[in-house]
């Protein structure tokens, strides 16, 4: 068998055909039970991000592999394949492993060095385990694939191009302005709470916004959050206290006036008006923020008493989902200013547009982070070359003590006057002359193996020693069953 991935992302294809080929919702599960249940795979995970869609899958033919891959994306996408296919990228064996290392560490996003990659990776992981569809290559890849990634942030200063996504966007609308200085004193509305609005939240209250409003389908995951930040920023402990009517619920604090408040999502539309910045990151289908809905809102916006909001400001927009949240008429909307993928993906092509220090420090920390990517690439090739041959190896020694024990048996038919001592010297010295024998062999045989091109010796073991196929297919899926088994890495976790 053989890793292979088929995916589009920001690099390959425009932001339409991401936003179209979006995978929302119970779509991921959906698309990875039918890869394992298409002839090629015996494996399948799903890496989905707002601006990557990669399908990674163990497969025992290349070019069926591809064909059934892609067809199952363009299936679950609802892009045709014939769109779809001049977007998509291919990678095979190493190519592959280097590619999703290289995406653990950053190298491939649109903020070069963003960790949140890495959290997103968990998942794709936590997917394939609960659905059964990641065996033990994949569970060995991703798990890996988060320690690298661990590994490029902790021993080279690849993140200081820009701690993610958030902070990019908010530097885009800030247009120049440090965001802390652009942010100060602002009423910002974050839209949803999972974890790119959580960030945003947490990275606003960080700024100094005077008041946070987190609004979300499950109040109660809001309250928690709001709850949290408050507490955080708070100078002295926060007390939580009502704000507003029943249907909102805030924890004030006394650092600068700051107030997180929580309120469904249902409520959206009433607290627009008063927002300087609004963020939103939802699993939406469809918009979020209608053109209508944010016509409306700046002529309420207009009419509100002074004090209500920075009324010599546009109200800044910044749409981080994937499909987007906020119509794009938004850019055409006096008195808005909108950020969103695709303006993202522009500004991030630029040379000088991503985050970062100096250019030649960046450079300097992306060639260690390749260099680190590569050594960890060629330690995986090893690792699973070598475990690919270890049952050729088990079945070989387990035929050997089926040898030693049927001889022994013959040995106790004819000299049927050993005594225990005896009969257990001769078992020993057996065993021994045996043990030496295998020795050399097997550990060169596993040497031979961890290198490029090894894998023929596994196949020329079972010749040479006639072992039966299925003893070995034997071992290997009791091997698969222990390593699925296996808890995640407890230092594979979120960056």
């Amino acid at each position: 068998m053989s890793l292979l991935v088929v995916g589009l992302s920001h690099r390959s294809a425009p932001v339409s055909v991401l936003e179209r080929a979006a995978l929302v919702g119970d779509e991921p599960a959906k698309l990875v039970q039918d890869t394992l249940a298409a002839e090629p795979a015996t494996e399948a995970a799903v890496l989905a991000t707002c601006n990557r869609i990669e399908l990674y899958a163990d497969v025992d033919k290349f070019h069926a592999g591809v064909a059934e891959l892609s067809t199952l994306l363009a299936q679950h996408t609802g892009v045709g394949l014939d769109e779809l296919t001049p977007y998509l990228y291919v990678h095979y064996e190493d190519r592959a492993v280097h590619h999703l290392f290289s995406v653990a560490c950053g190298l491939d996003s649109m903020v070069v060095g963003e960790g949140q990659i890495l959290g997103q990776i968990k998942d794709a992981l936590a997917l394939g385990q609960e659905l059964h569809t990641a065996g033990r290559l994949l569970n060995d890849l991703f798990q890996q694939a988060l320690r690298v990634g661990k590994r490029a942030h902790s021993e080279t200063g690849i993140d200081r191009a820009g701690q993610s996504l958030v902070t990019f966007g908010l530097e885009q609308l800030a247009q120049g302005a440090p965001v802390a200085e652009w942010a100060r004193g602002r009423r910002a509305l974050v839209i949803g709470a999972g974890s790119m609005s959580s960030l945003a939240a947490a990275t606003l209250a960080r700024a100094g916004v005077s008041e946070l409003v987190i609004a979300n389908r499950t109040l109660e995951r809001a309250l928690r959050l709001a709850e949290s930040l408050a507490q955080q920023h708070a100078a002295t402990p926060a007390a939580i206290t009502p704000v507003g009517d029943d249907t909102s619920v805030g924890a004030e604090t006394l650092r600068e006036g700051l107030v997180a408040r929580a309120v469904p999502r249902d409520r959206v539309s009433a607290e627009l008006p008063h927002a300087d910045i609004v963020v939103s990151c939802t699993g939406a289908t469809g918009l979020v923020l209608t053109a209508a809905e944010l016509r409306t809102a700046l002529a309420q916006r207009a009419a509100c008493p002074p004090g209500a909001h920075r009324a010599e400001a546009d109200v800044s927009l910044l749409d981080l989902a994937m499909p987007r949240d906020i119509d794009a008429a938004a850019h055409r909307i006096e008195g808005l200013r909108l950020v969103d993928i695709e303006s993202l993906a522009e500004a991030a092509a630029e040379p000088s547009g991503a985050p970062g220090s100096s250019a030649g420090a960046m450079a300097a920390d992306v060639d260690r982070v390749r260099a680190i990517v590569s050594e960890e690439v060629a330690a995986f090739g090893a690792a699973q070359r070598a475990a690919h041959i270890t049952p050729t190896v088990v079945a070989l020694r387990t035929m050997a003590a089926d040898v030693v024990a049927s001889e022994i048996a013959r040995l106790d038919g004819r000299l049927p006057d050993l005594d225990d001592k005896q009969r257990a010297e001769i078992t020993q010295t057996v065993r021994r002359v045996v043990d030496k024998l295998l020795h050399a062999p097997t550990v060169r045989v596993k040497q031979l193996a961890s290198t490029p091109g090894g894998a023929g010796y596994a196949d020329a073991l079972r010749e040479l020693f006639d072992l039966d196929p299925q003893a070995v297919a034997a071992v290997s899926r009791a091997d698969g069953s222990a390593r699925t088994a296996e808890p995640n890495d407890p230092k594979g976790g979120r960056a």
